[in-house]
């Protein structure tokens, strides 16, 4: 091996040029080697290697053709020597280029890595070219000092593979923090920096200028590291020191812990304004007027204390707890409330509150207050409280009854409203002015309801509840037994017998009672909201019986519900005959407020009673786990039970089951009550066939105004059985379950087929928009399906109400010839889905059965 010299040539400019040349054409057999001192890599794994040079083309050098190369090669050494590769020119030069004095200079950049040691040599190999090394240029990239997102980034040395990313994790600069996470680059085999995560935000208190946190001028705050900025204090509120997180109020104005910090401090509101009063009998309605200032809140609230007037003057009392607020006394959002069970012929005085968010902290602040001053009229009578049979006769039955718990006045007479079980829509009234009846004209072994209420001068006083009584089979009337109802009949006074219609009752019967702080109807229930109550478990213990857990076993899981399992089992109450019962329990681990949402169907269903609405039986809530005990419906939900039963019953029997939805969908009409969720699988069946409005879940209570709807708070929406009001506007009425109802009898109908097979929720309601409609089900009588076309109507107040849909199915179960003619289907018309062809009717007409 020859080590070659250095030699210095000069270039065009007579420049020495520093160079390692060699040129031993002319003879064979060369191995010339270069080697470098030791390079030291400062840490780097991969390097560069830059290198220029000259290189004589072979064939301008006369007969060296044969042992001429026109490269080299180049290798390096930590430990021993390993080729790094063969390096050839892009451009050599002729012997013409020298006498031209062109330079033709080539640049080659090979990289090496992994590297393991702490240096390495450099080495070039010549086996016979004519050949000038210029330059050999060693060097290792890095990715460079930065600052990004207020992070400061180290010099970092890449790694040593070609795709390797090596992390950073960067630290904040003074006065910052890591928002949710540590800020990381990543630094790539190129120097660069690549794949920001996570970023620094400035401490509370400072804001960012020129990638560094400044801190907040006097004035200003800044309270969330998510905002970019110091903000200035919102009204009434100031900022006394530099580098604030909050603002304080000035005086008189407060804030609380849920306000936001750019909030403006806020104050209790004045009185409530233009406050008035409405007597009806022991029942005061109260109305007012937002208050003038409400002090910067939106949460305004009113209280209620009511002071009763001492006789003589003598001065005020509290009213004590008999008294009752609709919907509550403290935190009304609504500027009114009813006050009933007052007493008769008594001075009262109100005062009415306003109050916000921040009244509690104003404890130097003064309440403010409007008074009202009112007395109250005579009272209708309480309710009748039980209603007890006598003597029984195959077409007659025996009441007698006590006088109200609170006459209020002298009784005029007594109202005693009969019907057949579950033929409520046709019912009788007779009166009577004694406390006992005889009531005639009744059917052989069959079930009626009773129901007795009084009247004063004060009117009438609400219906007590039901009491079912059944008459005999045949006559058992003995000879003494009958002259004793004879003699019993020939003392009472006369009496009127009279049916009628809730249409054609008389004016003084149709006139409206204010009765335990309820609008009552003859005859009708109020529905209360369980969420008017202050206290839940109130409404729970009002409405529902507790019920002792040792009086029911679980026998098996029949479903799973939201809250848990749900089971089947017997009912074992002290006295009375054991029944069959449906329990729903409450899973382990429950929170409060699950608990709270469980009972509270239980608080709805025990308001109802009638005979197609799920009957409460109880609850238990002083064990657990926690109940509702519901009666026990063999057959399951209705979907289910048409479905496996297709094509098995006569058209009089379904039409039956609807009568059955519809008159209970007409009970809870009546009481000011919107289902929401009415569809077959929320209608239970038992084992007569009976169908019962079950699940409500989703069902939410209407305002007196027969027209008033409520507002969804963003919950689901059955789209296939809601009315289209329902679903643009989120609102709902008792039009809107006239609509559900009339699926639902398309549902039953078709044998518990899905409504608008596969089409898409968006295409169910673009289809509904475009007024097509369901096509009438295999074999439907045309006058059910007119009947369901009425309930689609798109003008809500066009559709039928419940009472009449249930008079319309009466005359059809007693006109079963009326069934005969089925829908005809020359009426449909074809449009295509993605999936099938669907038929859907375009005409929509009324249709009346007269």
């Amino acid at each position: 091996m020859r080590i070659i010299p250095l030699s210095i040539p000069i270039d065009e400019d007579y420049a020495p040029i520093h160079t390692y040349q060699v040129c031993r054409v002319m003879e064979q057999n060369q191995n010339n080697w270069l080697h470098t001192n030791w390079i030291l890599t400062e840490g780097a794994q991969r390097v560069f290697i830059e290198l220029k040079f000259t290189l004589r083309d072979c064939n301008s050098l006369p007969g060296g053709v044969g042992t001429c190369k026109e490269t080299f090669n180049m290798a390096m050494k930590e430990s021993r020597y390993i080729k790094i590769d063969t390096i050839a020119a892009d451009e050599s030069f002729t012997e013409l280029d020298l006498g031209d004095r062109v330079m033709k200079l080539n640049t080659e950049v090979r990289d090496l890595g992994p590297l393991t040691h702490k240096g390495f040599y450099l080495a070039f190999q010549d086996l016979g070219a004519c050949i000038a090394l210029v330059s050999v240029r060693v060097f290792y990239k890095r990715c460079p000092f930065l600052v990004k997102s207020l992070a400061e980034f180290q010099d970092t040395i890449p790694g040593s593979e070609a795709s390797q990313l090596v992390e950073v994790v960067g630290r904040c600069v003074n006065n910052s923090l890591p928002l949710y996470e540590p800020p990381r680059m990543h630094c790539s085999t190129e120097g660069e920096w690549l794949v920001p995560i996570g970023k620094c935000v400035c401490q509370t208190g400072f804001e960012e200028i020129n990638g560094s946190c400044q801190v907040c001028k006097v004035g200003f705050y800044r309270s969330l590291l998510e905002s970019l900025a110091c903000s200035k204090c919102p009204p009434h509120s100031m900022a006394r020191q530099a580098g604030s997180t909050a603002c304080s109020c000035e005086d008189g104005y407060y804030k609380i812990d849920s306000d936001p910090p750019n909030m403006a401090c806020t104050r209790p509101p004045s009185a409530p304004r233009n406050a008035i009063s409405n007597v009806n009998e022991t029942s005061v309605f109260l109305e007012w007027s937002v208050p003038m200032e409400t002090g910067g809140r939106k949460d305004v609230r009113y209280n209620i204390l009511c002071r009763r007037v001492l006789p003589d003057g003598r001065g005020l009392e509290e009213c004590g707890p008999n008294v009752r607020f609709l919907p509550r006394r403290v935190g009304l959002t609504n500027t009114s409330v009813m006050v009933a069970d007052l007493q008769s012929h008594t001075n009262y005085s109100f005062l009415l509150e306003a109050v916000n968010g921040v009244s509690e902290l104003a404890k130097d602040h003064a309440k403010q207050y409007v008074s009202l001053n009112v007395t109250t009229n005579q009272a209708a009578p309480s309710p009748v409280s039980v209603v007890r049979k006598g003597l029984t006769g195959k077409s007659s039955i025996a009441l007698s009854w006590a006088e109200p718990d609170r006459p209020n006045g002298i009784i005029l007479e007594y109202e005693i409203k009969y019907f057949e079980k579950e033929q409520d829509s046709s019912y009788t009234i007779i009166k009577s002015k004694e406390t006992e009846m005889e009531v005639e004209g009744l059917k052989p072994s069959s079930v009626y309801i009773f129901q007795v209420r009084a009247r004063t001068s004060a009117g009438y006083g609400a219906f007590s509840r039901r009491f079912e009584f059944q008459t005999s089979p045949y006559c058992e009337y003995t000879r003494q037994r009958y002259c004793t109802l004879t003699v019993m009949r020939s003392c009472a006074p006369p009496f009127r017998r009279c049916g009628y219609s809730k249409a054609k009752q008389d004016p003084e019967e149709e006139k409206m009672h204010f009765h335990n702080g309820h609008i009552k109807f003859p005859g009708v229930r109020t529905y209360i909201d369980p969420l008017t109550y202050e206290d839940p478990n109130q409404a729970v213990h009002e409405f529902a019986q507790e019920i002792d857990v040792s009086f029911i076993s679980i026998e098996r899981i029949i479903g799973a519900g939201e809250f848990g399992e749900v089971c089947s089992g017997p009912l074992r109450l002290p006295g009375k005959r054991e029944i069959q019962v449906a329990i729903k329990t409450l899973k382990a681990g429950y929170t409060e407020q699950q608990r709270r949402d469980f009972l509270w169907e239980a608080s709805i269903m025990g308001q109802f009673n009638h005979p197609n609405i799920i009957r409460l039986e109880g609850v238990v809530t002083k064990s657990k786990p926690v109940m509702i005990i519901t009666e026990y419906m063999e057959n399951g939900s209705l979907d289910t039970f048409l479905k496996k039963n297709d094509a098995q019953f006569t058209v009089i029997q379904l039409v039956g089951m609807l009568r059955g939805i519809a008159s209970g969908m007409r009970y809870l009409s009546d009481m000011g009550y919107v289902h929401r969720d009415l569809a077959a699988r929320n209608i239970l069946v038992n084992s007569n066939l009976v169908c019962k409005v079950s699940d409500f879940g989703l069902s939410r209570v209407l305002e007196d105004d027969p027209e008033a709807a409520y507002t969804t708070r963003g919950g689901k929406i059955p789209i296939r059985w809601t009315a289209p009001e329902a679903i643009a506007y989120r609102k709902f009425t008792s039009a809107s379950d006239v609509w559900s109802y009339g699926i639902v009898m398309w549902e039953v109908m078709s044998y518990g087929e899905r409504p608008y097979w596969e089409m898409s929720n968006q295409d169910v309601i673009k289809a509904v928009e475009e007024s097509y409609r369901l096509p009438g089900p295999m074999d439907c009588p045309e006058a059910l399906y007119h009947l369901m076309m009425d309930c689609w109507q798109r003008e809500r107040s066009n559709r039928p109400k419940f009472d009449e849909i249930v008079c319309l199915l009466d005359k059809l179960i007693r006109n079963p010839s009326s069934l005969k003619k089925l829908v005809n289907s020359s009426h449909r018309y074809e449009f295509t889905s993605k999936k099938m062809t669907y038929c859907l009717h375009l005409e929509l007409h009324r249709f009346s059965l007269e």
